[in-house]
């Protein structure tokens, strides 16, 4: 009954979703439209967070880096393409079905790769030292001068185009966004349901007992660690399509929190709610600040951040189960 409950919910937000551009035109608030596609952008990061987390039992704080170098992949591209130069020996580009695959591959080598080391640990240990990564990539893109740095880097040739469309047009990359959404979060159920998915609940809840079943917990933490990479680098390279600029802030160790945050509160274990978590994380950002402000709470106003934590800390005390298992009455694991 809950899963059906889920899937009437699912394809009535699918629905909303779908005609939303076509209101917001109407009533004459086309700037609603670009803040739903970021919506969408960071739930596909929310999900591939998901993964490793709630199914995997994997806390990383270097998450973010993978976004970071997704978007780095398509806005230096983006600027090879526009300055007409090349990049080891290879022409910039700005079509988005190359640019975006590309970003998608080189964050989900780039996230193998990290994690053939760290998963060689656990606990504390995992989560320092992804967090270490994170930094170290971080303070790479800082030192990329020629590609702004500190300050970020332009898209001065404007967004990708992809099949003919312009992904500079708030439309056409709303629509590209939710295909991506959808078509990531199909897979990611597909993945959580099948066997690799069960594997990999089953080294979450008792690594030792699936070691003695013949299985090898390193090589599935791995996948899902490549798989989530992915997941992130496609996220990456639409918001810097959105934005049409790249900054190394979407490295930094707390757009990583902001992400776990987005799990937590939509509910671990489940994808459904790592997307409620992140529309729920990105209104309270949009909207709290004109709440204080209405309020005449200056203060908070500036720094609305901080109830971030008290809240954080209530989920956790009160419903671990998120946003998700308030609405269904059952904690995560939706995928099966």
């Amino acid at each position: 009954m809950r899963a059906r409950s889920e899937i009437y919910l699912l394809l009535a937000l699918l629905a909303l979703a779908l005609v939303s551009p076509f209101l917001a035109e109407l009533t004459g608030q086309q700037y609603l439209i670009s803040s739903m596609s970021r919506l969408l952008i960071f739930a596909i990061a929310a999900i591939s967070l998901d993964l490793i987390l709630g199914y995997g039992g994997l806390v990383s704080l270097g998450h973010a880096a993978y976004l970071g170098i997704g978007a780095y992949v398509v806005g230096i591209l983006s600027f090879h393409a526009f300055e007409g130069t090349t990049l080891f020996g290879l022409p910039g580009t700005d079509n988005g079905a190359v640019s975006l695959p590309l970003a998608v591959a080189i964050s989900a080598v780039t996230a193998a790769l990290i994690g053939a080391l760290c998963l060689r640990t656990s606990g504390i240990y995992f989560i320092m030292i992804t967090l270490a990564f994170a930094q170290m990539l971080f303070f790479l893109s800082v030192s990329l001068q020629r590609y702004g740095g500190d300050d970020g880097l332009f898209m001065s040739g404007g967004a990708n185009k992809i099949f003919g469309l312009d992904l500079g047009d708030d439309a056409t990359l709303y629509f590209v966004s939710l295909a991506a959404l959808v078509a990531f979060f199909l897979l990611c159920r597909a993945v959580v349901g099948s066997r690799f998915g069960r594997v990999l609940g089953g080294i979450r809840q008792n690594e030792p007992r699936m070691k003695t079943l013949g299985y090898s917990p390193y090589r599935y933490k791995i996948a899902a660690f490549a798989l989530a990479g992915a997941g992130a680098g496609l996220a990456g390279g639409l918001i810097a399509n959105h934005a049409e600029f790249v900054s190394p802030d979407l490295l930094h160790w707390t757009r990583s929190g902001e992400l776990l945050f987005m799990v937590i509160l939509g509910g671990m274990g489940s994808l459904t709610g790592a997307i409620f978590g992140a529309a729920a994380f990105l209104l309270l950002e949009e909207y709290l600040p004109i709440v204080f402000g209405a309020l005449s709470l200056d203060l908070l106003k500036d720094h609305w951040r901080v109830v971030f934590g008290p809240l954080l800390i209530l989920i956790m005390l009160f419903n671990r189960r998120g946003i998700y298992g308030g609405i269904f009455g059952s904690g995560g694991r939706d995928g099966r």
